[in-house]
């Protein structure tokens, strides 16, 4: 077996294997894999999943720091179906949506929900296509993939 070599790290208070559970319900080729109760750390538990592939682990210790912005997961959707299908089941249960494609879950943790090709039109020599990106995407809280695209191409008011 090949030891990933950098996995992301979430610490709940209390809630790492409903969490896990929950993103694993969300994305396909995903699945918690294993949940390690720690005997000597009272009600702390580990749990090892796997999104889209890549593995995760969660621990759930009664953690002293709260999630916050400095730090996100970034999902890329192909067209607007699959961001509306992300964005909506994160927010599922008492997520709430942010500005700009931001939204924080149930459990604290911020995700980007983005379509695929927004990084790189920001990133375009074009400074113009790139400014009318960036202006559109600063006014929306979900993004509308359609409205990015004409902004980038210069077909919107």
């Amino acid at each position: 077996m090949t030891i990933q070599k950098i996995t992301p790290f979430l610490w709940y208070s209390n809630e790492a294997e409903e969490a896990a559970a929950f993103y694993a319900g969300i994305f396909p080729d995903s699945r918690v894999t294993r949940v390690t109760a720690v005997p000597s750390a009272g009600s702390t538990k580990v749990v090892e999943f796997v999104l889209f592939g890549q593995p995760f682990i969660a621990m759930s210790s009664g953690g002293p720091d709260p999630f916050n912005h400095a730090i996100s997961l970034m999902v890329n959707c192909h067209d607007q179906e699959e961001l509306d299908g992300y964005w909506n089941a994160f927010l599922e249960g008492g997520g709430s949506p942010e500005a700009c494609g931001w939204l924080k879950d149930r459990f604290g943790v911020s995700w980007q929900i983005l379509p695929s090709d927004l990084i790189e039109m920001m990133a375009d020599p074009d400074q113009a296509k790139a400014t009318r990106v960036a202006g559109a995407m600063m006014k929306m809280v979900k993004f509308d993939v359609a409205a990015l695209r004409a902004a980038y191409s210069g077909t919107t008011d």
